[in-house]
């Protein structure tokens, strides 16, 4: 023990020494969390609308109107033609096409309502998606406010929506515990790795080989420091969070720490399992990148492992972050108790206890 004490101080005493590492810490989940939620937001706005009027009426007139004072559409033109719509989608100016028929308004009175035609530009899926969505809640308002003043009867099919969990829809809640997470991958997965290796570049590490240092207390003692700055950047992070976006864990903010406990672990573990098995800083820096790439794009963190095809969400089976993820936004914005995520924190404590297991038995010590 006393052994694992004097070399948790030289950790320590490194870490500090270092003129970089103490600003990264500091500096870096800062950064995340202040700008990252917003320039990644997946909340569209300023969609370029060309709309076709063949009515002239008072609801045609009404729903250009709205598109003019929505935050989310931007009126390109009113055309008299398709064809001159279509000159603007094929431009680039117009991203939606929404085309009124003749006589709609009329139609409205009878017995079948002819369809408004919604065209949008499909280059960016996600732009065209939400757009055409955005526009057919637009337009159903429009004849909310028709039913209201006029009786008439738009469509037998009365409905009201709504969000749970995030009633604004605001994509930040959806993003920020994705981004602690990833300060968690980045300060205990990347930290840990590139401190062993530099050891072994700089030839110190032959110094500790030739005592009677255990493999266990070594491997603790590169580790230790780094879970303790783990759970600093993500106090830190969850403060700012509720500082600056006013989100808090709507559960237990013991659910989160336990999650991260065994998350911790598991990353540090991986971490030095992968420097153990590098000889320069450049190896340890590439492995490692590939597994956050796969992270990010496979562990539920900014796309929904549900839309991913069979095979790909087989393989999330065997990611860690996806327990992660799926603990940190059911506790955040759910409340999910802990005996109802039960799964996943078993998932965690199994990666933890073998990643941290090939961290101890791939130090080989030379004599």
């Amino acid at each position: 023990m006393k052994t694992l004490f004097v070399l948790l101080d030289k950790e320590i005493r490194q870490f500090f020494r270092n003129a970089f590492l103490p600003k990264l810490v500091i500096v870096f989940p800062v950064m995340v969390i202040l700008i990252i939620p917003w320039v990644t937001t997946m909340d569209v706005r300023h969609i370029g609308v060309s709309v076709v009027d063949n009515d002239h009426s008072e609801t045609s007139r009404r729903i250009i109107q709205k598109i003019e004072a929505s935050d989310y559409f931007n009126l390109r033109g009113v055309t008299e033609s398709y064809d001159d719509s279509f000159a603007l989608l094929e431009g680039g100016e117009a991203d939606v096409i929404l085309t009124i028929p003749n006589d709609f308004e009329l139609s409205l009175i009878g017995d079948s309502p002819k369809r408004i035609g919604i065209d949008v530009n499909g280059i960016n899926a996600m732009k065209g998606g939400l757009g055409s969505q955005y526009m057919v809640q637009l337009v159903m308002q429009t004849f909310g406010e028709l039913q209201r003043e006029k009786s008439v009867v738009v469509s037998p099919d009365l409905f009201t929506v709504q969000n749970r969990y995030n009633p604004t829809l605001d994509y930040k809640h959806f993003m920020i515990p994705a981004l602690m997470i990833m300060l968690l991958v980045m300060i205990c997965g990347f930290l840990p790795a590139l401190n062993l290796v530099s050891e072994k570049e700089i030839g110190t590490i032959e110094q500790i080989n030739v005592t009677p240092v255990s493999r266990l207390s070594f491997t603790l003692a590169k580790l230790i420091p780094y879970w303790i700055i783990g759970f600093l950047v993500l106090t830190v992070a969850m403060v700012l969070a509720w500082l600056v976006y006013g989100l808090s864990p709507e559960g237990s903010p013991g659910s989160i720490y336990l999650a991260a406990l065994l998350f911790v672990f598991t990353m540090s573990g991986m971490g030095v399992t992968i420097a153990n098995n590098s000889s320069t800083m450049q190896q340890t820096m590439f492995v490692m990148f590939f597994f956050v790439m796969i992270f990010i794009l496979m562990s539920g963190l900014f796309t929904p492992i549900e839309s991913m095809p069979t095979w790909a969400q087989w393989i999330t089976y065997i990611l860690p972050p996806r327990y992660f993820v799926e603990v940190m936004r059911s506790v955040y914005l759910k409340g999910t108790m802990f005996i109802e995520l039960w799964p996943n924190y078993v998932a965690l404590a199994v990666f933890a206890v073998l990643f941290n297991s090939m961290a101890a038995l791939t130090y080989k010590k030379q004599a």
